[in-house]
């Protein structure tokens, strides 16, 4: 598995041929991050130009299967769970999708532009101790570094991926999650038995 990031919450995730492309920055989006590929599955948590750049993922003949909401999905024999939670963006209310999914043998759960962590017992349960965890660290209505390392360490997670971030609030959350000398890597290749052992790690990705 090989995963790429681009900024904000965008994401790439390869195995074998497969793409997966998670929250791709639209073109209507304030900011200037203009990536184009061709995916597999698309998954967009958020109905945000930040997040809902799903026209980027097509290239050519190879065009995504859309997941932008709640529910159970089985795509390419990849099961993936969409759970319903909050998000707040300047102040506007959206729904934001938790996604849960395998891929190679790998547990992810994808949080998303994620503003609050009271979810439902049986949300808290489906998310239960994923091997690699994408947490939002942005503030501005997302959460907030503290709040963010929290929430992480509270669902025991082998790796920790910390996106949506700046400088400032990357910072501060390395700091509550104790790790001030994270890994940071341009992009991160990684197999199951690479996870063994992993208790919270947090490994830093650079945007491409």
């Amino acid at each position: 598995m090989i995963i790429t990031y681009f900024g904000k919450q965008f994401f790439k995730i390869q195995q074998g041929d497969m793409v997966l492309a998670f929250n791709p920055v639209s073109k209507n989006s304030k900011t200037d991050i203009s990536t184009h590929f061709g995916a597999d599955i698309a998954l967009q948590t958020t109905n945000h130009p930040d997040y809902n750049g799903i026209e980027q993922l097509s290239h050519g003949e190879r065009e995504p299967f859309i997941i932008n909401g709640p529910g159970d999905y089985e795509v390419k024999e990849i099961f993936i769970k969409g759970v319903l939670s909050e998000s707040v963006i300047d102040s506007k209310k959206y729904i934001n999708t938790i996604y849960l999914l395998s891929v190679d043998g790998i547990n992810i759960a994808f949080l998303g532009a994620l503003s609050n962590i009271e979810l439902s017992k049986e949300s808290h349960e489906a998310i239960n101790s994923p091997d690699i965890l994408f947490i939002p660290v942005g503030d501005k209505g997302l959460l907030d570094a503290k709040t963010a390392a929290k929430f992480a360490s509270s669902l025991e997670p082998g790796l920790v991926i910390p996106m949506d971030y700046d400088s400032t609030t990357l910072k501060a959350f390395l700091k509550e999650m104790g790790e001030d000398n994270a890994e940071v890597v341009d992009k991160l290749t990684l197999k199951r038995k690479d996870l063994d052992g992993k208790e919270g790690d947090v490994i830093v990705l650079k945007p491409v």
